[in-house]
């Protein structure tokens, strides 16, 4: 791949996670400071995960087969862009949840095409594209920290940001190189949800690691909807009870801390070649299930006072959380499935996992935060943590028992 072609895809991988990272982690608290509820907000989460099971639909059978991917991109971008100004004056949860799907529906499909795009240009994509994709989460990185220092978590501004983004990355897709339509002749909705991997199901451990992922992803959905809100909760309870009287300040840097998240991915991705020769694939994702409790009973236990390190932690087992769970789970998919069904499996848990499970943990997270919420508004967080706690312990030992890794003897590129 040439130098130029380098520089060209890093920068679209950049903008395309600067147009996520603006609003997606911060969302629930602007939701929150507009007068929407626990349920409502977890309702808007969900329309992500409606995006997530479509966009394989569009994606397999419109863009992958008429138009060259480049330009769906900047099509797509430049119709969520102006969606994502029309979501800037809307206050009414009804009028707000129809707007959010519709852009969702343009942003899911743009998560692939921006993957596809890179790899069609590459000569070994094994080895490069990492290097591409790393791009992404450097964006996450600095437009979560830029939002936290400006103190635009709970402000319309991060759609803002996200939409001038969107309309920059939607103008240049434009210029990108060429990726014609690769797909022939005709699909059907067996091949998009990757009917040919069923066959995996009579092994019962996959079985068993399919339905944990699934399940998993509930709690994912806490972390994602219900952290932000609750971490700025416990800064807001430790400065009123330093500082009597005081006005709260413009931002605590939420979005700065949580940002430490991304940047422990980074680490234990390096450490997964390591970790999985050295554990192998079982007691990583066992690995992965107990830093979920840890970090759900850190949050839930943790307090920006004496505690404060407890906030800490659970922000930095995210590593940990996603690599050894759903990335060694991305391995495991792989090792167990044949040449001939590798992405229709792999298509299959992504439908399963970001889609259903995230779209039933988003609507619980939401119902459960609102369970927890007094009518004065004050969020019993400690409760609220240990229903995902309690689901990942349930997950854990299921998963301990019924589960046999019956691939050490095979190996995978990781």
């Amino acid at each position: 791949m040439k130098s130029s072609t380098k520089i060209q895809l890093s920068i679209m991988m950049f903008l395309q996670f600067v147009v996520w990272g603006a609003w997606y982690g911060q969302l629930s608290k602007y939701l929150f400071s507009i007068g929407f509820d626990g349920g409502q907000v977890g309702n808007i989460y969900a329309t992500f995960s409606i995006a997530m099971i479509i966009s394989p639909f569009i994606a397999g059978m419109i863009a992958d087969r008429f138009f060259a991917a480049q330009k769906v991109l900047g099509i797509l971008n430049l119709v969520g862009a102006g969606l994502l100004l029309l979501l800037t004056s809307i206050t009414d949860y009804n009028t707000f949840y129809w707007i959010m799907l519709l852009y969702c529906l343009t942003f899911a499909p743009t998560i692939a095409l921006t993957s596809s795009i890179s790899m069609r240009q590459m000569t070994n994509p094994q080895k490069e594209f990492p290097l591409i994709r790393v791009m992404g989460t450097v964006a996450w990185i600095a437009v979560t920290n830029l939002v936290g220092y400006m103190g635009w978590g709970d402000k319309n501004t991060i759609f803002y940001v996200s939409a001038i983004t969107a309309l920059a990355i939607g103008t240049y897709s434009f210029t990108l190189p060429n990726t014609p339509p690769s797909a022939k002749g005709p699909v059907s909705f067996g091949q998009i949800i990757g009917k040919d991997a069923f066959v995996l199901f009579k092994d019962r451990s996959f079985a068993i690691f399919f339905l944990s992922s699934l399940l998993i992803c509930i709690p994912l959905s806490f972390y994602y909807a219900m952290a932000n809100p609750a971490i700025t909760d416990a800064y807001k309870a430790a400065f009123v009870s330093a500082n009597p009287g005081q006005a709260l300040p413009n931002t605590f840097y939420v979005e700065n801390k949580m940002s430490l998240g991304q940047a422990s991915e980074v680490l234990f991705m390096l450490l997964l070649p390591i970790a999985y020769l050295r554990f192998g694939i079982k007691w990583m994702l066992i690995s992965g299930l107990l830093a979920w409790i840890a970090r759900f009973l850190f949050f839930g236990y943790g307090n920006a006072d004496l505690a404060e390190w407890m906030l800490y932690a659970g922000i930095l087992l995210h590593g940990v959380c996603y690599d050894f769970f759903f990335v060694s789970g991305m391995i495991y998919t792989d090792l167990k499935a044949g040449e001939k069904t590798k992405s229709q499996a792999q298509g299959l848990i992504s439908l399963a996992t970001y889609g259903l499970g995230m779209g039933i943990g988003s609507i619980i997270s939401g119902y459960v935060q609102k369970m927890y919420t007094n009518s004065a508004g004050v969020t019993n967080w400690t409760s609220v943590w240990l229903v995902p706690a309690g689901i990942a312990l349930v997950v854990l030992v299921v998963f301990i028992f019924l589960f046999k890794d019956n691939t050490r003897n095979k190996t995978v590129a990781v």
